[in-house]
């Protein structure tokens, strides 16, 4: 990377290498001084990405060092890392895109969008370029643990930016970013007298408990706020937010004044299709579909005896079985995302809200290491007695020990003390991150897997790359591991849902709820869909009998709406479907798709608007029950 720096003298790298080698990759771009660093895999290793992320001292940069990368970009002498997980950044002003977003939907204008899903950054671009709102910046924070560039960092951009008059954020569920984001919005409205407009959306509010929802990072750790909390932040910073992207057009007009006047009535991508460069004067390079292509992965999360065994093996007191009472205490290793930094969460209570609440973190630097000075200050927030601190710093050294050696995620423990005053465990549930096992890593902790102990359908779609989750309650035995802080799950649902894209398929759900539908699952066929996904898709959702009609929601980015029609065709014939099915077609040749579908001759129904498509498939629901 030096080399090639020295020769060419780039102004940014895009990192499409595959997940086990890009934090290498990253880590080289670093060291080079690259300016601009986009990384777009899905699922790097977390404990790769500690070790990367903090050795970059990314700072706030103005818009214009992203418009003009070719020759602002060249004089700094640091990095700025974007994503991963994420389908990169484009500027539609200045027609620059790192990354692979599908340009046919982008319109130069005056709106800066930042989202953590890239199919939900699609929805709301195509939905801003229909009302005739032309988009300035859109960056992709990518739903990874960890972001190399958060909300707040695009909110600085956008801030100094003239060509950006209105501001969208495009959350979901995971980290504390989006309430970071929010504080920074109350700031600025303090010392801005004519603040920018802005509009958000919170995805994941009907998602259970516990659960990784498709991206990597898409899961409510011990601390951390929900999406409802997310919401009523964002709202008290005067951010006007919506539950459906198609909103944004409509709403940012309204906000607006009236319909941005772009520099440009012409949406990018024609004539550009084939790819982008950063400086006028470079060959253009193609990217292969194979290297842009993201498959959803899972975390993995073993039984509370495996994770009691591998303390018992570390000398730490374990009770013979999980007990609970009042008095137990709240122990964990885990990840702050806001500080791109492993932390201990104490909380001197385990009781629901009380343990949020009350929970303190203690951050500690990945590479140096946990300081055992600070252990005093935890026992006293536990209200641990003296006698205890020794026991206790034995417990955090034994758990940070498996936290590096295992590449956990995160690592729970409920404690108490035994008939004899001293420390016990008498509970704990560990999870680990998969993308080590992808990455042929941790084969030891992957083999304490028990897929007997899973919904079956869940792993049926694992082995296709497909991430699903059914929508029941559920106990250990039968289902899912059930969570220390108790399990919730959005109830029995009569509508099964195909998504492409987790943040996509996560505010399916929350929107088919809003308008009175019931979801029985969750699916996203990942960010590609393809023919072969979508018939597996369907494959799983009719294996459950609850189910009484299908609503597939696709946006075509890098998916063309045609192949999706016709994989919708050929599953409705092979799989003999007996259920009415909604189909809606946004994107890439989605008039081609939609019209496909209506003519199909099958008892299919096309849209194009999710509010119709919406009404249409929760009126089938309810007219299957009468």
């Amino acid at each position: 990377m030096r080399a090639a720096k020295e020769q060419l003298k780039p102004d940014a790298t895009a990192v499409y290498v595959a997940a086990h080698q890009a934090a290498g990759a990253i880590e080289e771009s670093i060291a080079a001084e690259i300016p601009l660093i986009v990384a777009v895999a899905e699922h790097i290793p977390i404990h790769d990405l500690l070790r990367v992320i903090p050795s970059a001292d990314l700072r706030p940069v103005h818009m214009t060092e992203f418009m003009q990368i070719h020759s602002i970009l060249r004089t700094q002498s640091k990095s700025r890392l974007v994503g991963a997980n994420c389908p990169g950044i484009i500027s539609a002003v200045g027609r620059c895109r790192v990354g692979f977003q599908p340009l046919p939907a982008f319109l130069a204008g005056t709106v800066g969008v930042v989202a953590k899903s890239g199919t939900l950054s699609y929805e709301t671009v195509a939905s801003l370029t229909r009302s005739g709102v032309g988009q300035s910046l859109v960056i992709g924070m990518g739903g990874d643990v960890l972001a190399g560039t958060d909300f707040v960092d695009a909110l600085r951009v956008f801030e100094h930016d003239d060509e950006t008059q209105g501001i969208v954020l495009v959350g979901e569920i995971g980290g504390r970013a989006e309430e970071d984001a929010a504080e920074w919005i109350k700031d600025y409205r303090k010392r801005t007298t004519n603040p920018k407009p802005m509009m958000g959306l919170i995805g994941g509010v009907k998602v259970p408990h516990g659960r990784v929802m498709g991206h990597a990072g898409a899961f409510v750790a011990p601390g951390e706020s929900d999406a409802c909390t997310k919401i009523r932040a964002l709202e008290d910073a005067g951010v006007v937010m919506t539950n459906h992207p198609a909103k944004f057009g409509e709403g940012m007009s309204r906000l607006l004044g009236s319909i941005s006047n772009s520099t440009s009535t012409e949406a990018i991508g024609r004539g550009q299709r084939r790819g982008i460069h950063t400086a006028p004067r470079r060959a253009r390079r193609h990217v292969s579909d194979s290297l842009t292509s993201r498959s959803p992965k899972r975390a993995l999360h073993i039984k509370q005896s495996e994770a009691a065994n591998m303390l018992r093996e570390r000398g730490v007191s374990v009770a013979l079985r999980p007990v609970s009472t009042p008095e137990d205490l709240f122990l964990a290793v885990a990840i702050d995302r806001s500080k791109s930094s492993p932390c201990i969460i104490a909380s001197p209570t385990t009781s629901g809200e009380d343990q949020r609440s009350q929970a303190r973190t203690f951050l500690f630097d990945y590479r140096i290491g946990f300081e055992k000075n600070v252990v005093p200050a935890i026992a006293e927030h536990m209200n641990l007695r003296p006698n205890s601190v020794t026991a206790l710093s034995t417990l955090i050294e034994t758990l940070l020990q498996i936290f590096h050696s295992k590449e956990a995620s995160l690592l729970e423990t409920r404690i108490g003390l035994d008939d004899e005053g001293s420390l016990q465990v008498r509970g704990a549930e560990f999870g680990f991150d998969d993308a080590a096992f992808r990455s042929n890593r941790q084969l030891d902790v992957q083999k304490l897997r028990d897929v007997q102990d899973e919904v079956p359908e869940e792993v049926e779609a694992e082995k296709d790359g497909i991430v699903y989750i059914k929508f029941v309650s559920v106990s250990s035995s039968s289902g899912k591991q059930t969570r220390l802080t108790g399990d919730r799950f959005p109830g029995e649902g009569n509508i099964g849902t195909l998504v492409n894209g987790a943040g996509l398929a996560m505010n399916t759900v929350d929107a088919l709820a809003d308008h009175g539908g019931t979801c029985a699952n969750f699916l996203d066929t990942g960010g590609k869909a393809t023919t072969e996904t979508v018939k597996s898709s369907f494959r799983i959702i009719l294996k459950d009998s609850r189910v009484k009609t299908i609503f597939v929601n696709i946006f075509g980015g890098l998916t063309l709406c045609d192949m999706i029609a016709n994989g919708v065709m050929l599953a409705y014939k092979d799989l003999g479907i007996r259920v009415p099915v909604v189909v809606r077609l946004r994107g890439s040749n989605e008039n081609l798709g939609q019209k496909m579908i209506s003519e199909s001759g099958l008892p299919l129904f096309a849209f194009d608007d999710f509010e119709e498509a919406a009404e249409k498939v929760i009126s089938l629901a309810k007219a299957s029950q009468t």
